[in-house]
């Protein structure tokens, strides 16, 4: 079972991957620095370091769906 505390979810917007917000300084709609055609690659298991521009957080992406990338590390939630 996918534990849905490591999940970010994304949109997808003219050929760029949006995150709704940042898990670490919460602000809204940061672009990601992934394209969309490299989310084949890391579903199938190539594992990809994902830095937030906003803060310059970073976490490793290990999957990816339709709407979350999985993270390898629990990210934070507002409280």
């Amino acid at each position: 079972m996918i534990p849905f505390e490591n999940t970010l979810p994304y949109d997808e917007q003219m050929g760029d991957l949006y995150a709704q917000q940042c898990p670490y300084c919460h602000q809204k709609h940061v672009l990601l620095p992934i394209r969309p055609e490299e989310l084949p690659d890391i579903h199938d298991g190539k594992k990809r370091l994902l830095v937030f521009p906003c803060c310059n957080s970073s976490v490793t992406i290990v999957d990816a769906d339709s709407d979350y990338l999985l993270a390898n590390k629990k990210l934070p939630r507002l409280p």
